[in-house]
């Protein structure tokens, strides 16, 4: 018995499939591939919703980060304009333009600012500072507060997390004599 170059050798006693059987063995070994790729459409529609949510929660973290560096930094760019001298630190209204001027990606963000002097006993008109602030300080040191606050809000209502929050942040510098 003479093979094909390429033609697969029939074990002995393996039985001979007769045309319909071998169209039904094709159609089964087709049947199956095309279930698997149903399979994977499947999987496919289950697993994109949740990786999805993921992607836009972990999207709204970066912001929410994001937006609070920027508060805290815009209370810092306050403060350090504050300090600069005694009549900075009086001037409330260059603090606040500085403090929104820094935090310009921040929308609706409010800037409250004090001054406060360690000098004991306080100079009239002026206010005392917290003793933490004082300890290990010149006794004539003067400070200004600089307080920025934002709403933050997510692009999506999560379960169990606030839609909505308010950021903060709070800079203390000493003013420059």
């Amino acid at each position: 018995m003479r093979h094909e170059v390429g033609a697969k050798r029939r074990t002995a006693g393996a039985p001979r499939r007769s045309g319909a059987e071998s169209r039904e063995f094709l159609t089964t070994l087709w049947g199956r591939r095309f279930f698997k790729a149903g399979q994977a459409a499947t999987e496919f529609g289950l697993v994109v919703p949740v990786l999805s949510l993921l992607l836009v929660g972990v999207a709204d973290f970066a912001r929410a980060f994001y937006f609070n560096q920027e508060v805290v930094a815009a209370a810092r760019a306050g403060a350090q304009y504050g300090s600069q001298s005694v009549t900075t630190a009086s001037d409330s209204t260059n603090i606040s333009n500085a403090a929104k001027a820094n935090g310009t990606n921040v929308p609706g963000m409010t800037v409250a600012s004090s001054a406060c002097t360690c000098q004991s006993p306080t100079p009239s008109g002026e206010t005392a500072c917290a003793t933490s602030y004082c300890n290990g300080a010149n006794s004539a040191a003067n400070y200004v507060i600089v307080t920025t606050s934002a709403n933050f809000t997510t692009l999506v209502k999560y379960p169990g997390i606030p839609y909505s929050t308010t950021m903060t942040g709070k800079a203390i510098m000493q003013v420059q004599d």
